[in-house]
């Protein structure tokens, strides 16, 4: 006889509200302004706050002019409730827009930028002096798509330099947002992106990489059935995989880059960058953090949905029959302030995690705000969400795609603030090569060492993590 027994178990389940906040961080400040259009098309019981705002900096416009951006000139953005609304005497508006202009770092901000200036920006605070010939070389001649026209000894011999450097170069080009930038094709765009987002902790299909990269032409030509029999797979972990790659890689890189209405890639002007969050200093020198876009995007419940709503929950605790409605009527109006409530509650959620995780990064890259890129310390994204208690997945959602205006008028992408992975995995191999082999560093040491002397935070599993990838052995391995 069996003997069966019931047991509890926990299961984490992910419940649909927790998707929709996913879904609504993930989005860039365009994107979510178009999924906010089509809400309060569809809700009649959501309303956007009819105040009038600058689409730049998120103060309310009194005018045509934004009188925030206008007029501040080259001192730092500063958060203020108070919008002066007299005009500035003895100057006419042209005049005043085209001398503020050359001031306002915010109107700076709006400068046009090719994917070259910006892969450009990236190499030379990511790279050495040294290397920055060979990457601008390299960034030179990426054609519409992304992809390196050259080859590594092309570039190396031209800009007489050697092919290891060459590589560095490529590899660095290859690590900065949109990933795939510099692949030199298709399989290998494909691979990269596949990696980064394994770094970050997106769930890639376990078999979706050996696809891409032994069965590539088959996978082309959809002969599913030949790329499972040779790995040994069922043609459905095939189609998975084929399908997760149509729904998730990019295979033109360049297009991802504030791609405008025209399709204007690498070589036309790109659309303006508009900062997502501010970070500027307040009157006690303190950086601060303000996500803008909470203003851009100021929702509410309809006012007489609320109101109807109101009565309808009066009448209930009454017992009373509410107005003269049908049941339909009742369910129209419940059903839809609960998703504009829903909808409201998911926009705050992701305007206070972006709000987190810029403070977190204010904090770690203090010096770089003060004193500039040669400041710029090691971070990643595992480390802020250690910080904050968020998976570096969730980091990732929040910061990918959206931008930041430093107090000195310069916009950046996030990506700026992090450094790959391998930064810090190549500081766990130093002190590993620097320890008393008599007495090797357990991980959890390490991950003392790195908070003590580095300012790296990182948990002891990530550590072990990087120490296996690092193809380094344990402590009570490594011990002569």
């Amino acid at each position: 006889m069996v003997d069966l027994k019931l047991l509890p178990q926990q299961q984490l389940k992910v419940t649909p509200k927790q998707i929709a906040a996913n879904y609504i961080l993930q989005l860039s400040s365009l994107e979510l302004q178009d999924v906010i259009n089509q809400e309060l098309q569809e809700n009649p019981a959501l309303d956007l706050d009819e105040v009038q705002v600058c689409p730049l900096c998120g103060q309310p416009l009194a005018g045509r002019v934004c009188l925030n951006c206008f007029g501040i000139g080259n001192r730092p953005y500063e958060k203020t409730d108070d919008v002066e609304t007299e005009p500035l005497e003895g100057t006419s508006l042209t005049q005043r827009d085209e001398e503020e202009d050359e001031l306002d770092p915010i109107v700076r901000a709006e400068a046009e930028q090719t994917l070259a200036e910006y892969l450009s920006w990236n190499v030379r605070v990511l790279l050495p002096t040294r290397l920055h010939p060979v990457a601008e070389y390299l960034i030179g001649n990426l054609n519409d798509n992304g992809y390196l026209d050259i080859s590594l000894e092309e570039a190396a011999k031209a800009t007489k330099t050697s092919l290891a450097d060459a590589s560095e170069a490529l590899k660095t080009i290859q690590g900065i947002e949109p990933w795939g930038i510099g692949a030199r094709d298709t399989r290998e765009c494909l691979l990269i992106q596949m990696e980064h987002l394994a770094e970050i902790g997106e769930e890639v299909p376990p078999h979706a990489r050996a696809i891409v990269a032994d069965h590539f032409r088959e996978l082309g030509e959809h002969k599913f059935g030949d790329i499972a029999q040779a790995l040994r797979l069922t043609r459905e972990e095939v189609q998975a995989a084929w399908d997760y790659i149509k729904e998730n890689l990019n295979p033109f890189p360049a297009h991802a880059f504030a791609a405008g209405p025209d399709g204007t890639s690498i070589g036309g002007r790109q659309v303006a960058l508009r900062p997502d969050v501010i970070i500027f200093k307040n009157e006690q020198a303190d950086f601060e953090v303000d996500v803008i876009e909470s203003r851009r995007f100021s929702l509410r419940v309809n006012p007489v949905y609320r109101q109807l709503v109101g009565q309808l929950q009066a009448a209930r605790s009454a017992g009373q029959q509410a107005l003269a409605m049908s049941d339909d009527e009742r369910t129209h109006i419940r059903q839809y302030v609960t998703r504009a409530k829903f909808f409201i509650d998911n926009i705050n959620q992701r305007r206070q995690t972006i709000a987190r995780i810029t403070e977190v990064i204010v904090e770690c890259q203090r010096d770089f705000l003060e004193r500039g890129v040669q400041s710029l310390r090691p971070l990643t994204r595992a480390e802020v969400g250690e910080r904050i208690g968020m998976h570096e997945s969730t980091v990732s959602r929040a910061t990918a795609g959206k931008y930041v205006l430093l107090p000195g008028g310069q916009v950046i992408p996030f990506s700026m603030f992090f450094t790959a992975s391998l930064g810090t995995k190549d500081v766990i191999k130093n002190i590993i090569d620097a320890e008393d082999r008599s007495r090797p560093y357990s991980d959890q040491e390490i991950v003392e060492k790195l908070r003590g002397e580095h300012g790296i935070i990182l948990a002891r599993r990530t550590v072990a993590k990087y120490r296996e990838e690092l193809q380094i052995l344990p402590a009570r391995l490594r011990k002569r």
